[in-house]
């Protein structure tokens, strides 16, 4: 964890001044960071060591800015996302560090596939982590005023790394959004929940795949992972269905989803008392799913709705799931489409976050809600008809 002095500072600072010290001249910007780690209790000399070299990067920004993968719909990504290949290397690794998972199933509960579909998500199994100064990405983006009260924190725990000698300002690299190592966590989620799995004394999320796997799981657990509880079911649907009732938000018991006609398309539903959320990410004619309640863990570790879907089904695959149905969906929008239908939105009330193009969680919320109000099926996918109506 942070020192606690370093924790409450930032912790006061950041409610009342994030955006007051974000922003303006950067190397001023760096001194005020160097002034609070001093009142935080570090030395003048590992501070200056560890902001010798820092530097301002144009391409980190211009990464958080272009993230247009997200807009694509959940069968086009994750179809993108998974391959045969990546199947079968998950299932080599699986064997590779069948020890490292005994360890992970026995100490946390949580099934090795969630893991491995990280783990190839992240970086493709460890191949492409990125190189990205850590150091330079994580001060860029807390100077930036998009999101200081992310990565300002960040900026200190970096340096609670660097004083523990397990970070190097100018040689450790990662992602553009500071995360680091096989399953690119962040330099607070590494202080909180690394794991020296293979006893060498450092936690080394780079080069390790036992400690980045171990320190994964751990912080899936920290996060609220339920031991030995599924996260992801393919199921199928009655024609019948009053569509409003799907939705992450719309939680219902497995019970009360079969007495609706809902069953799985393989094996069996989870216990009949676990509370489960009906998701079709591309309407009522295209894949439907129950996300049981490991799923909302998935949020904690990315926002995106399509990429947090694609990676608890990956994990499924890797389990033995079959490839899901795809149906045949209605026609989506485009993303300049989504982005008039966001704004469309807004106009009528309703919270969509940014308008970005991307169908988030915000969006479909919205989107069912208009559906429902205009007779439309209430599936939360938002086709031409529902953007010629509004």
């Amino acid at each position: 964890m942070l020192r606690p002095s370093i924790l409450a500072l930032v912790s006061f600072l950041l409610p009342l001044q994030a955006h007051a010290q974000c922003g303006g001249g950067f190397r001023n910007f760096v001194q005020l960071i160097k002034e609070e780690a001093l009142t935080g209790g570090y030395d003048s000399a590992t501070v200056n060591r560890f902001f010798e070299n820092v530097r301002q990067d144009p391409a980190v920004l211009k990464a958080d800015r272009a993230q247009g993968v997200f807009q694509k719909p959940f069968i086009e990504f994750s179809r993108r996302l998974i391959s045969k290949s990546r199947l079968d290397r998950g299932q080599a690794m699986s064997r590779k560090y069948d020890a490292t998972f005994r360890r992970i199933e026995t100490t946390y509960g949580i099934d090795r596939s969630v893991l491995l579909a990280f783990w190839a998500f992240e970086t493709d199994y460890g191949a492409v982590q990125g190189n990205f100064n850590t150091l330079n990405a994580l001060v860029t983006l807390a100077h930036d005023c998009r999101r200081p009260e992310l990565f300002r924190p960040q900026v200190f725990a970096a340096l609670e790394l660097f004083r523990q000698d397990n970070f190097d300002p100018r040689r450790t690299t990662g992602a553009w959004a500071g995360e680091i190592g096989m399953v690119q966590m962040l330099p607070g989620d590494i202080l909180e929940n690394g794991v020296d799995a293979d006893g060498d004394g450092h936690v080394s999320l780079k080069t390790s795949a036992p400690d980045a796997l171990m320190s994964g799981a751990k912080m899936l657990s920290h996060l609220g992972w339920r031991p030995n509880e599924p996260w992801l079911q393919e199921v199928t649907i009655p024609a019948d269905l009053d569509l409003s009732l799907s939705g992450v938000h719309h939680k219902k018991t497995v019970a009360d989803w079969q007495a609706l006609g809902i069953s799985p398309r393989d094996g069996r539903l989870a216990d009949r008392g676990t509370k489960a959320a009906l998701i079709l990410p591309q309407g009522h004619k295209g894949p439907a799913f129950l996300a049981y309640p490991n799923f909302d863990v998935y949020f904690e570790w990315n926002q995106s709705f399509t990429y947090v879907l694609t990676a608890a089904y990956f994990a499924t695959r890797l389990s033995g799931a079959a490839t899901y149905n795809a149906g045949t969906p209605d026609t989506g929008l485009a993303a300049k489409q989504m982005e008039q239908l966001q704004r469309k939105l807004k106009a009528r009330g309703h919270d969509v976050g940014d308008v970005d193009g991307i169908l988030g969680a915000k969006t479909r919320v919205a989107v069912q809600k208009e559906q429902k109000r205009l007779g439309l099926p209430a599936d939360a996918w938002p086709t031409p008809a529902l953007l010629s109506r509004l």
